[in-house]
């Protein structure tokens, strides 16, 4: 199962070969009391003796963490039983057929798995698969696995993109639901577009140097093109009007936040990858030997300020450290945010995996180290009971540890990024990709 060739199936990514559930775990410290509710993750796994191509090719797994009332009460991992899991291949017009394995997400009373080249896949609050869901027959392409929810109105805000035209696709579902717009973007191209971004008044839409390309044979059909320009696409919420800004060569997998400024300007931040970046990631995601054990991002937290006024389009970098997988307090979607948290990989200064906290206004870094042999996920922010500050709230993040064998899910206090409490899981989580906190009142 561990082709050494292939990094992602190794080290802090090796696959678990079962399905368990484990109850009444173990906690260290005190779990806060407002804590009520699931931790899903999501991330790939394939199943004994599949080898997939490309690390974005792995069957999706589902891991989860139930707290309540200041115990964790079960954790369990479940495969997404998608035709693909069952060995049935990926042609790129098949919606069904997904991997579901780089988000899950819950709105309009479902929990759905994504994967951005198919249909959602939704199951239960316990992780089993009901099955894939198109929203009652409106939504007839792909989904990304990057929607955003409007904390102001409850839709959630998302796309479909594709090599073909109509290249790029828009919609809003209902806080219930029912998607109630579906916009063919102008002016798109086939690139990949991983993620976008909204302002409480816009959709921000990014078209990479990363486009569609029949020659790269990775499994995922898409390679750096220097003759591509990046553009970044602004489409009010209220029309169908894109103004497309070009700006320097660059590609962004994922988006921090989108805001509009006092002077009426889209501001859009994330972690940016330049060629060499971009490129060194990609050979570690398709196991080309000699990239090591992990895909270390060499993508750096980067702003850019665009003036639909004017056209005109300005960026600057924002920090040094190598990051990637941002985050933020939810409640900010879409307005403009102080605080951000990604994880920090070697280098930049840094030796092992850190959780960083990004101070914008005083350009501040504080860093939670995670110790030799162990990496840490993506940072999900959960607010605090009676909060009034923008970091009032807790990050959640699973930690694989290596020389234990084992994974833990922190809890950490947002502001100072100390420790609140730990669970012990009951086996190494392989690393993974994006999820979500689901309060029971939800």
């Amino acid at each position: 199962m561990n082709d050494l060739a292939k990094p992602y199936l190794t080290g802090h990514f090796s696959p678990v070969t079962d399905e368990i559930t484990a109850r009444e775990l173990t906690v260290h410290g005190s779990l806060p009391p407002e804590l009520n509710g699931r931790y899903f993750r999501n991330g790939h796994n394939p199943k004994p003796g599949i080898t997939p191509s490309h690390w974005f090719r792995g069957a999706g797994m589902l891991h989860g963490v139930r707290l309540a009332q200041g115990r964790a009460e079960w954790y369990r991992n479940r495969w997404v039983r998608t035709p693909y899991l069952e060995g049935v291949p990926f042609t790129g017009t098949e919606l069904e057929v997904s991997a579901a394995g780089t988000n899950i997400i819950f709105h309009g009373g479902r929990y759905l798995a994504l994967q951005e080249a198919n249909l959602p896949w939704e199951v239960t609050a316990e992780l089993d698969t009901v099955g894939p869901y198109d929203f009652g027959g409106r939504l007839t392409g792909a989904m990304t696995a990057h929607p955003k929810e409007d904390p102001v109105t409850g839709e959630l805000h998302f796309f479909g993109y594709s090599p073909f035209p109509p290249y790029l696709t828009y919609y809003v579902a209902s806080a219930a639901g029912e998607i109630i717009r579906a916009t063919v973007v102008e002016g798109a191209g086939p690139s990949l577009m991983h993620d976008f971004a909204i302002t409480r008044e816009h959709a921000v839409f990014m078209c990479s140097p990363v486009v569609f390309d029949h020659a790269e044979h990775s499994g995922i059909p898409y390679r750096w093109h220097d003759d591509v320009p990046f553009r970044i696409g602004v489409m009010p919420r209220s029309s169908s009007q894109v103004t497309w800004f070009e700006v320097e060569q660059a590609a962004l997998l994922h988006v921090t936040n989108s805001y509009v400024d006092g002077q009426g300007r889209v501001v859009l931040e994330g972690p940016r990858y330049d060629r060499a970046a971009w490129e060194g990631s990609w050979k570690w995601w398709v196991g080309a030997p000699g990239y090591g054990t992990s895909p270390d991002a060499g993508s750096t937290f980067h702003r850019w300020i665009l003036d639909p006024a004017t056209g005109k389009a300005s960026d600057e970098p924002l920090d040094n450290l190598a990051t990637e997988f941002p985050s933020i307090n939810d409640a900010h979607t879409g307005a403009a945010n102080r605080y951000s948290y990604a994880i920090a990989f070697p280098g930049a200064g840094l030796s092992g995996y850190h959780t960083v906290k990004f101070d914008t206004v005083t350009g501040e870094q504080r860093l939670l180290s995670h110790g030799e042999g162990r990496m840490p996920g993506e940072a999900v922010f959960v607010p605090a009971e009676g909060g009034t500050n923008e970091d009032d709230g807790y990050l959640l993040t699973i930690v694989s540890d290596l020389q234990a064998d084992a994974s833990q899910l922190l809890v950490v206090d947002a502001g100072d990024l100390s420790t609140v409490a730990t669970v012990e899981l009951p086996r190494r989580v392989p690393a993974g990709i994006h999820g979500h906190w689901i309060e029971d009142t939800k």
